[in-house]
């Protein structure tokens, strides 16, 4: 209730210091002007009744009154906003995301691939009114998440992406191939791919150059991401005989011109990603790129909540009143 709570005129707040100025003039400077006599003897004074003593119930009331009227002029209510979404462009988004063994190498922290489903992951969840897929490849391709506007199951596609589960190798052209596949039947207005990769074509029977005329073709557009720093980076070369990688410094060999061809061919844009924040910033750039049009209609339900001081004014008023000129009418 209290995050639907405002005070439509606040400003009217200062005047509650008004009331504790008129209580201590009340109890207390009030009682310096009354008149006052001395007298030799008084027994022949009847004892002042205990009403005399709740006399300052009455002031009390009216202060109650003040206050109540104060917290009426701010006009408190409580908003209640109702939206309703319309989307006018929806964008379909294939993630083609490189899971060979290189993408184990260390040159980003902790290493890659790692590195890459933190990064995916925060794409997907900037994306709330797409329909995203993901294909893996290495020496082959594979769909691993059709196209969903599912999050959850995206999501945690990426976050138990490995490597090993396909033969080794880089067929970019193949998972560019798997990718135009899955997005190419889309209704959708714009049609994505990021095409992930942090090596060299060196596998697989499709041709990354036609596969993206194909794409062009099609009026799909590809991002393209060369993962890996520039020079030397830990590479895993080998499993030990206790099954753990060993890794060797190597230098870092990304085809960058044919994913910049690839790109340029498809309207899309090359990006380098030399460490994790680069990274970040990489997918941070293709989600301002790539906007989804989005009507937002938002509406207002007012519940006024004034009318309940109002009423709480009126009645310490009346009862004021009531006790004024009834039971404490003699001591008036």
């Amino acid at each position: 209730m209290w995050n639907n709570f405002e005070l439509t005129n606040p400003e009217f707040l200062w005047l509650l210091v008004l009331v504790p100025l008129l209580a201590f003039w009340y109890f207390f400077m009030r009682n310096k002007n009354k008149a006052t006599f001395k007298i030799s003897n008084s027994k022949s004074f009847v004892e002042p009744s205990f009403l005399v003593k709740l006399k300052p119930i009455l002031n009390i009331l009216r202060l109650l009154a003040l206050t109540a009227l104060i917290l009426a002029m701010t006009r408190p209510r409580n908003v209640e906003v109702n939206k309703k979404v319309k989307t006018t462009s929806g964008i379909d988004i294939v993630m083609a995301i490189d899971v060979s063994s290189s993408m184990l190498a260390r040159d980003l922290k902790p290493n890659r691939l790692e590195a890459l489903k933190d990064v995916a992951t925060y794409f997907v969840t900037q994306r709330p009114n797409d329909r995203i897929g993901i294909v893996v490849y290495s020496g082959e391709s594979y769909t691993q998440t059709p196209l969903t506007s599912d999050k959850r199951i995206v999501i945690n596609t990426i976050k138990r992406l490995k490597w090993g589960d396909i033969d080794g190798g880089t067929a970019i052209g193949m998972g560019l191939g798997s990718a135009i596949n899955r997005i190419k039947d889309s209704k959708a207005k714009s049609k994505v791919i990021i095409l992930l990769s942090d090596g060299v074509n060196n596998s697989g029977f499709i041709d990354p150059k036609i596969a993206a005329e194909l794409a062009k073709e099609l009026g799909i557009k590809v991002y393209t991401v060369g993962i890996g720093t520039n020079g030397m980076a830990e590479f895993p070369v080998e499993i030990d005989f206790s099954g753990r990688l060993v890794y060797r410094v190597l230098p870092v060999e990304i085809d960058e011109k044919l994913l910049q061809f690839i790109a340029k061919t498809t309207d899309g844009k090359y990006f380098r990603a030399t460490d994790n924040e680069k990274l970040a910033s990489i997918y941070d750039e293709i989600n301002k790129l790539e906007k989804t049009e989005i009507e937002e209609y938002k509406y207002y339900n007012y519940q006024e909540k004034y009318r309940l001081f109002v009423f709480l004014a009126g009645f310490f008023i009346v009862l004021e009143m009531l006790l004024k000129f009834t039971i404490f009418r003699s001591f008036i």
